[in-house]
């Protein structure tokens, strides 16, 4: 029997997302599994799974449309089913044929005439971005499917009308350009502003000594190297290195495995560890999964896969969800040190530095050796300071004695 397919909620708390396209068109068959609907969010892509065979009978809003969650998004019918009267189908489902064509024409696709007498179709959310922005959509061109306009388009309209009414910098205001705020953008900025808001943050930095670190790890990708089979091998990095005996302090230090709740402060025994991607689209966290029980080539070939899906746009949302540490390493940009803002709701973020080589003392000597720097950040409501303390002590010695990583 056909029912609705409705938008999932597919963030905690969200109120709409994005149908970003139909993998499957309509009156064609999937089997249970198979995709049946992308959607966007502010920080991923999520596809939509079918729960059962069956073939999509009628699609209800079209592609770049935001949906309210819970809204209907297509009907679904059983394998081989056919509808003579869609119409009076949707009815009894509460839901009028006129209405959608109504809604793909118009609200959906945005369908209006162009200065030209063309037909110009939209998204809601370039016609949203573009009313923002004081633009026109008739002036607008775009690159979506028969010319439809989408996000980007408005963005770039954005930018190049930002660029041309800049003009000559006055004593009244600087040359300037703005740029439009991304769904990601916004979110990351209402996340941050919520932590530094309800989060108490204070902060611990630490310096490690970590020569005996960087011997290790050229010495655990030269005997991968040397094994002969280099087909598909990951190579460890710094930041898994770190990453790991980040979990290692947590299940040395299990008071700082915590997170704030309402009620109670929430105590986990696995690790999970997010990390830190710059993307296109803005800074995502994904999370690794009981980093505690991984191997330490385990957790490169998950990192590896974790960032390349984060910069492609192709995390699952749950995957940015959890966790009670994030790692965060602007190392590889030459920073020596930083503090950084914890991602609500865990309780730390840790802030990797440069490894760079400067004068240290080395028994009653003075000599040259290679030192990062760390800021950890806690939330000092379920962490008090002399926890926080006991971690960044145990942290330090892992990588000083970089061995006990990887007992």
């Amino acid at each position: 029997m056909a029912r609705l397919l409705r938008m999932p909620e597919v963030a905690a708390n969200a109120v709409e997302a994005v149908l970003s396209q139909w993998p499957i068109p309509e009156n064609t068959p999937f089997r249970a599994g198979e995709t049946i609907a992308t959607v966007e969010t502010e920080k991923a892509v999520v596809d939509v799974p079918a729960d059962a065979d069956g073939v999509i009978l009628k699609t209800l809003v079209s592609p770049g449309a935001v949906v309210e969650v819970g809204a209907a998004i297509s009907l679904i019918g059983e394998p081989g089913e056919q509808v003579k009267d869609l119409g009076a189908l949707l009815s009894e489902l509460g839901v009028r044929l006129e209405a959608i064509s109504s809604t793909t024409t118009s609200s959906s696709s945005g369908g209006m005439a162009n200065g030209r007498g063309t037909r110009v179709f939209s998204s809601p959310l370039a016609r949203r971005l573009a009313k923002e922005a004081g633009l026109s959509i008739k002036d607008i061109n775009g690159s979506g499917p028969g010319g439809r306009i989408v996000r980007r388009d408005v963005e770039q309209a954005a930018l190049a009308t930002s660029r041309t009414t800049s003009g000559t910098p006055s004593a009244a205001a600087a040359a300037h350009e703005d740029i439009p705020h991304t769904r990601l953008r916004r979110a990351v900025a209402a996340r941050l502003s919520q932590s530094t808001r309800d989060a108490p943050h204070f902060f611990l930095r630490g310096t490690a000594r970590v020569d005996k670190l960087l011997k290790l790890r050229a010495r655990l990708n030269a005997s991968d190297a040397g094994s002969g089979n280099d087909s598909g091998r990951i190579s460890i990095s710094i930041n898994d290195l770190v990453v790991t005996a980040a979990a290692r302090a947590h299940v040395l230090v299990p008071a700082m495995n915590v997170v704030w709740a309402p009620d109670a402060v929430r105590s986990f025994s696995g690790v999970d560890i997010a990390v830190a991607v710059i993307t296109d689209r803005g800074l995502l966290t994904p999370v690794l999964r009981n980093v505690g029980q991984m191997t330490l080539s385990a957790l490169a070939a998950a990192t590896s896969d974790l960032v390349g899906r984060a910069r492609s746009g192709h995390l699952h949302q749950e995957e940015l969800e959890g966790g009670t540490l994030t790692v965060t390493n602007l190392g590889m940009f030459g920073t020596e040190s930083f503090a950084a803002i914890i991602n609500p709701p865990q309780a730390a973020i840790l802030a990797v530095g440069a490894a760079l080589h400067k004068p240290i003392v080395a028994k009653g000597k003075l000599k040259v050796g290679t030192v990062m720097s760390f800021t950890l950040s806690v939330d000092h409501r379920p962490i008090d300071g002399a926890t926080a303390a006991q971690w960044m002590a145990a942290f330090i010695s892992l990588l000083e004695e970089p061995v006990r990583i990887l007992l």
